[in-house]
């Protein structure tokens, strides 16, 4: 009898503890923890979620510089971001090899991963005493259980408990078997009207590689200050002949210089930087910038910057990933000019991309342009671009063009070998014009 009562009991209790408030709150709770969305895949440096930030995916020890991994293994990659929803969720990564022009080539799995192609994100920190809490993640490439084993162009894909519609970011990476020599020389543009404000290279490939056809199976692509939106590619040397081959052409490879990019300072929110005119402490900091000017009439001023890096620093506390905090920083520009069209904050923080986070607005009352975006603490270059309603891209449109200003130049080479069907990164060289920090 008594063991039926204390079995009854026992029934009472569960029903009691299952039917309060407390354990219905955190029923409720777990129901409210929703997976990424599901996405589609695009081929470029994309961030899926708002959620996701301050991605950073470089060559170990080389803050933000181009994802360029060569074959032999001799160093690595690493990736990290932030996710702002603070909770711990389970994040995979899977690569995918593409042609010179970024879409998927004809190569298997099997033909260019040595291993597994998904491996798991097994280390994230906590934020710790931030305004915004978030949670962050790393992971080094290759790991032991996902390596590359042929060249070229690949995508890295990160996405949610191992389903791969569920992405929240992907990035392009490189990586490079070095069969041939890089020499360039950038000069004064050849044609007249442009010597005053484009940069002209002159690019010699050497190789013991055989290419029979180069018009055909040989491919070069540079880009200014790594730039997806600013770039060429060229297809056919001016001069081939004894493993050498010549692009001297007076009209192709001609950059417009541009201008040194502007810069802030947001390594801390207690002590102002020369750009910034006001810090409120709320719920999340907020940073005023000053205005910026419409600089396209102005003559050349030789300023420092890091070619539109950004590189993620902390002078308030110690430890920059997860002692960094986010503020609303709000940037304005004043100009007179024509804006039949739009105009976007771009940088590499963002990796130049238009979209309409990064899309400023007039404001009627102050007469000037402006845009708030969530930025970590650290040091920032950007620029402001212009599109017109046609689509056309002007880079120089508020900040002018200038043959002496310091640009990095990627330079990328491409072969289709003989009885392949995949397109080979056979090398890479940066030549710098300097003006930096």
């Amino acid at each position: 009898m008594n063991r039926v009562l204390t079995i009854r009991l026992w029934y009472l209790l569960i029903i009691c503890i299952a039917s309060s408030p407390t354990f219905a709150q955190k029923k409720k709770q777990k129901q409210r923890f929703e997976r990424s969305p599901k996405q589609e895949l695009t081929y470029d440096d994309n961030t899926y979620l708002p959620v996701i930030r301050s991605v950073q995916f470089y060559p170990a020890g080389k803050d933000n510089e181009l994802p360029v991994y060569p074959i032999d293994g001799s160093s690595a990659l690493l990736l990290t971001f932030d996710d702002l929803r603070a909770d711990v969720r389970n994040y995979y990564f899977g690569i995918e090899h593409c042609d010179k022009d970024w879409t998927p080539s004809r190569a298997t799995v099997l033909d260019y991963v040595n291993g597994f192609n998904e491996d798991r994100i097994e280390d994230f920190t906590a934020s710790k005493g931030t305004f915004q809490p978030y949670t962050r993640y790393s992971a080094s490439f290759p790991s032991n259980n996902t390596k590359p084993k042929l060249a070229g162009n690949y995508i890295l894909k990160v996405y949610e408990d191992a389903d791969k519609q569920r992405l929240i970011l992907t990035r392009r990476f490189y990586v490079v078997n070095n069969l041939v020599n890089i020499a360039a020389q950038i000069q004064n543009s050849l044609q007249v009207d442009k010597r005053l404000s484009n940069q002209k290279l002159n690019v010699t490939l050497t190789t013991a590689l055989t290419i029979a056809n180069p018009q055909r199976d040989l491919s070069v692509l540079v880009m200014q200050n790594q730039r997806p939106d600013y770039m060429m590619r060229l297809q056919t040397p001016n001069f081939s002949g004894n493993n050498e081959f010549k692009y001297t052409d007076r009209e192709t490879l001609d950059f417009k210089g541009n201008n040194e990019f502007r810069f802030v300072d947001l390594r801390s929110f207690r002590v102002a930087s020369e750009r910034m005119k006001t810090i409120l402490i709320d719920s999340l900091p907020t940073v005023a910038l000053y205005t910026d000017e419409d600089l396209h009439a102005n003559s050349y001023a030789s300023t420092f910057d890091e070619n539109g890096r950004f590189y993620l620093r902390n002078r308030d506390l110690n430890d920059e990933d997860i002692d960094g905090d986010y503020a609303t920083v709000n940037f304005s520009l004043k100009t007179d000019r024509e804006t039949n069209g739009a105009i976007y904050l771009v940088g590499g923080f963002n990796n130049y991309q238009r979209r309409a986070e990064n899309k400023m607005h007039y404001d009627e009352a102050s007469h000037l342009w402006k845009l708030s975006i969530p930025l970590k603490q650290g040091l920032y270059d950007y620029a402001y671009i212009f599109e017109d309603e046609r689509g056309g891209l002007q880079t120089d449109y508020f900040s002018g063009s200038h043959f002496q200003t310091g640009n990095d130049y990627q330079i990328l080479v491409y072969v289709r070998r003989m009885g392949t069907y995949w397109d080979e990164l056979v090398g890479f060289n940066e030549v710098s014009i300097h003006n930096r920090k």
